[in-house]
């Protein structure tokens, strides 16, 4: 295995599956290449609306930016293949971006559980479904404990 791409979120659960990656890199002297991907919520405060189209979004790349940034920093530098966040629907910009950058493996975690989920599906589900590569999908440990 050369190259992982780690699908990353802004949830709490996101340093499991960062750290289920760097555990499988090292294990298999791999690199990783972290990913942020952000989309506009459906309900941003208002506001957000009065600002230019072009500042709303670049604010939320910025935070998706310094989240990747600080992910990364968590990552060994002989392990980090690079780290960048963009705009998009997150499981094609996953699966899209696994094929651009050549990974062997997607490795994103198994959240999104509320009700919007559970109508139109999980990211980690979509991935699943339309990646044309394998992906590793890292529950967090209190998953596990509920059996």
């Amino acid at each position: 295995m050369r190259r992982i791409l780690v699908g990353l979120d802004s949830s709490p659960r996101a340093k499991d599956v960062l750290a289920a990656a760097v555990d499988l890199a090292q294990r298999t002297q791999a690199k990783l290449r972290l990913l942020r991907c952000v989309a506009l919520p459906p309900e941003l405060p208002a506001n957000l609306w009065t600002l230019p189209p072009a500042q709303v979004t670049e604010t939320f790349l910025a935070t998706a930016r310094r989240e990747i940034e600080e992910a990364g920093a968590n990552v060994p530098p002989e392990l980090l293949d690079g780290a960048y966040a963009q705009l998009g629907v997150a499981w094609d910009a996953i699966c899209s971006a696994a094929r651009e950058h050549d990974a062997d493996l997607i490795v994103i975690g198994s959240h999104g559980y509320g009700l919007l989920d559970r109508l139109l599906g999980t990211t980690a589900a979509k991935v699943v479904n339309h990646a044309d590569r394998s992906v590793l999908v890292v529950r967090s440990p209190d998953a596990t404990k509920r059996g």
